[in-house]
Order: C-alpha cells, then structure tokens, then sequence
C-alpha cells in the first residue's frame, strides 16, 4: 500500500492545470521565532488553492466512458473550484452542488470556468445528499474532496516539490487539515523518503475532526464544527485519510480563531499577500510549536493552502489579529463618574498605547468601560497591568478571552443616558501617534465631565474619537478657546440624528 502511493504520487497528473509553487523564505516570520521558516504558496494556483491538485488527478484517471457521463461534486469553496477548472480543461460536463447559501463570489468563480450550478439546501450536508442522489441517477462520477485515493495522490505532490526545492534538512512541515486529504498526500509521501521529518496537522480548536479521531483511536463525527475557517469546516475526517494520518502523522495541533487571524497578518507582513483562514492555519500552528517546544536554528515548512478570501471578513480579521498576537489586551474597568477620572485612569496605563476605549454615562456614581490596551511583553504584562488596576481601586476584569465581549460586546456599550445635563457631543480627529488621547485628556483636565467616549485605533494615520462631554451654558466660551488651543480638527455633532436616536438624553 505504501509503494503504491509513492507511485500514485509520482505519477499523478496535475501539471496541465496546477504549477509547481514557490517554496518562500519569510524573513520577518524567521527572525521572530529564531528559525528558518519557509512558506510553501499553494495560494498561487490558478484557483488560488491546492484543490486543482486533487480535482485534476482524479478526473483525469477516468476512464474514457466515465468521463463521457461527467462529473459531479458538492462544494461551497476551492474544491468546486478545482472541479471546474479540471473538467474544463478536460472537456468534461461537469456539476456542482452548492448551498444557496454560498457567497455569489464563489458561484461565479466556478461558473466562469464552464461547470453547471445546482443551489440546494442551506448546508453543505444537504448539498452532499443531493449530489449523491444525482450520480446515481446519471451514472456521474462523484469526486470526493478529500476521501479518495487519486485525490489523495494528486495533493501529495505538493511534498514532491518541497523536497525538492527545499536544500537543507527539514525538521518540520506543518499542514492544515479539513478532510485530511492534504496531510495523507504529502504524509505517506514524506515519510517514506525522510521519516526522521515530522509531519503535524494543524485544525481550528473548533473543527478539530482529525485531532478528537487520533485522541480517540476511530473516526468520530464533532456535533458541530466552526465555520470562520470554512476551507477546513469538516465534521469528520476521511476515513482513507485517517488510515494513512494514524500511521504517517506525529502530532495535530489545535488553533484558536485569533491565532489564525495573526497568522494572516504574519504572512501579510512577509509577503503582501491575504490568506484566507484555512490557508493561515500551518502558520499559526507552527508558530504554537516554537514556542512550546523552544526550537531554535530549524528548518520549518508551513502550507500556505488557500487565499479565497471574502473580503468582507478583512475587518474582523484585523479586528483579532492583534489579539491572536497577544500585542492588545481588553479589559472592562470601572472607574468613578467624576471630572479627570478617565484622565487619571489613562496615567495608570502609563505610556501603552489605548487601542480602543468605548464608555457612556450610565448613573452618577460610577462607570463601566470597554479598554484595548497595547502590549509589548504578552500575557505577563496583561496581567500585571490588570493587578495594577486593581491595586489603585480601579476594579478590572480581563476580557481577551471572552469570546462574547470581543464580538458583541465591545461595538455595544451605549445607549441612552437618563437625568443627563448639558451634554454636547463632538466628533475629532488626530494625530494616530503615542500620547495624543492622553494630551487631548490633558488639556480638558477637570474642567468638564465626560459622558460618552468611543475611540477604536484603525492603523490609519488619524485617529477618531467620539465625545460627549457635560457643558453648561455659562462654560460654553470656555469650551470653544478649548477647542481651538486643542489644534484638532473637530465637528460639532449635537444635532446628528443617529446621536438623537441612539445615544441622546432621554
């Protein structure tokens, strides 16, 4: 079985519709974690993910009758891809069953290269049975992702060209894992060559099928899985993958949501290009593995397996990669509801950065604030910071981790405030450099009370920052000489309807 995948491999046909992918050296990645780390760009095939491989080997194995009937797959992302560039170039009628919930920039995708398209169901296991149920009825060949032997041998040729592109002596190759068919391809392959080369898996902590399979010593089905890493959003692992993964595969590494989005950043940095989710997952395990195990002066090779990336998820993924990073902490403070408290609060933190700080006017004693703040040493300056916080009667809670807080939370805290006087609300812009929110608090001192605050750093060159403060009539000409010494530019937004409806005084 072993020898009949090495020539599976070797012989496959994938290079009339793939190409053989640069091995990059990322520099930035390296100097960071102290080892040399390549990055193999399976997000510049043609479909911008290794599914070409697979789709192609398999199709093209088929016997002339075979092909004649066409092919059929069920897909909402880069294997319908790759089924529909391979038949096209075959000549082949080809089918895909998509989820009407598919976004319209994949159903074009895969229209454009010629393939039919049958939206059914909202998911993607309705979508499988119907395309079962039409293979059967037409006599079509159904090309499985990931559980099939040609497939398998198709997207291991990817380990072909690393072994030989790659000069020196590879400690590690780190591959994402959905179906398992990547990792059974380039496993079997890689360690039948060089066995002393370790092969690990990487999954989403919320879609871990091959990961809970190998803890459990059988395939099991997960009751649900995460979808932000949809490439890899696999209920259970295949079961000719598994096979191959218990014997060939040394280790599965689980990552979190903001560990992927850092990693699409980290390889953002080092080459310009955005992976999608599924396509940053070796990265962000191999950056798990350094720091556990220490390694130092290795040479480690990450799968860069997809760049199919909606772009509207660009937002969240900046939102969290700094999290993922362990570079911004988000604390809820409580601080007093008097003038200069966030000022005094703001001293506290001392020279870090404020990422973001959202706050509104809830009663006359005390207030209930949503902080990012900047680190530069991780976790031990997080909790320091809080221990700090604390120790100055600033009670604070770390909300990092609380998934609820980082995706609702945060863009809620608001609303109306009751029994509020003299409010103004003004909207400014300034400078985005260190100290400029605590010279903007400095300069309004304790003079007027602040009763709403919202300020996200965006990474632009100007900051923004959204305030309600407590003016009465006979300090109106103070406020205005304070505006102008202040030198930013501000907008009065007393009047916008959106305040009116949303955050005003009731």
């Amino acid at each position: 079985m072993k020898d009949d995948y090495l020539t599976k491999i070797l012989n496959a046909r994938v290079y009339e519709v793939a190409r053989e992918t640069p091995l990059d050296d990322v520099t930035n990645l390296s100097r960071r974690f102290n080892n040399h780390i390549s990055l193999k760009r399976e997000d510049l095939q043609p479909v911008f993910s290794f599914k070409c491989r697979g789709a192609y080997n398999k199709i093209a194995h088929l016997s002339q009758s075979a092909q004649q009937k066409g092919v059929i797959t069920a897909s909402a992302g880069n294997h319908a891809q790759g089924v529909a560039l391979a038949a096209e170039k075959l000549g082949i009628h080809a089918l895909i069953v998509m989820p009407k919930t598919t976004p319209r920039i994949k159903v074009e995708s895969v229209v454009s290269y010629g393939a039919q398209i049958d939206l059914v169901g909202n998911t993607y296991d309705e979508a499988y049975q119907h395309a079962c149920k039409l293979a059967l009825e037409n006599g079509m060949t159904y090309v499985h992702p990931y559980d099939d032997k040609e497939v398998i041998a198709g997207q291991g040729t990817i380990a072909v060209e690393i072994l030989r592109q790659h000069s020196g002596d590879i400690y590690a190759i780190f591959i994402p894992v959905g179906g398992g068919g990547l990792i059974a391809g380039m496993a079997v392959y890689i360690k039948q060559l060089h066995p002393e080369i370790k092969v690990i898996g990487v999954e989403p902590d919320d879609a871990a099928c091959l990961y809970r399979a190998l803890e459990a010593g059988e395939r099991v089905i997960l009751d649900q899985v995460g979808i932000f890493a949809d490439g890899v959003a696999v209920q259970q692992v295949g079961e000719e993958p598994f096979r191959i993964a218990k014997e060939h595969v040394d280790e599965v590494i689980l990552v979190n949501t903001d560990e992927i989005c850092a990693a699409i950043k980290d390889i953002f940095d080092d080459t310009r290009s955005v992976a999608e989710p599924a396509g940053a997952l070796a990265v962000a395990g191999l950056k798990k593995y350094v720091e556990r195990e220490k390694i130092k002066d290795k040479n480690l090779v990450a799968i860069d397996s997809g760049a199919n990336m909606n772009f509207d998820r660009l937002r969240h993924v900046a939102e969290r990669a700094e999290l993922g990073e362990q570079r911004e902490a988000i604390i809820a403070v409580t601080i007093p509801e008097r003038p200069g408290s966030f000022r005094d609060f703001c001293e506290i933190v001392g020279q870090r950065g404020i990422t973001e700080f959202n706050y509104r006017y809830s009663d006359s004693q005390s207030a209930h604030v949503f902080v990012g703040v900047q680190l530069e040493k991780g976790e031990q300056e997080k909790n320091e910071l809080v221990e700090k916080l604390k120790k100055q009667n600033y009670p604070a809670i770390d909300m990092t981790d609380n998934e609820m807080a980082k995706t609702h939370v945060r863009y809620m805290v608001g609303g109306h405030a009751q029994k509020l006087e003299n409010e103004c609300l003004y909207r400014f812009e300034f400078p985005e450099r260190p100290g400029a929110l605590l010279r903007f608090l400095n300069k309004m001192g304790h003079r007027w009370n602040i009763s709403l605050f919202h300020y996200r750093n965006q990474g632009a060159a100007y900051g923004r920052i959204l305030i309600g403060v407590q003016v009465p009539d006979e300090e109106k000409q103070n406020f205005d000489v304070f505006l102008h010494e202040l030198g930013y530019a501000y907008w009065d937004e007393s009047d916008n309807p959106a305040y009116k409806l949303f955050l005003g005084v009731t």
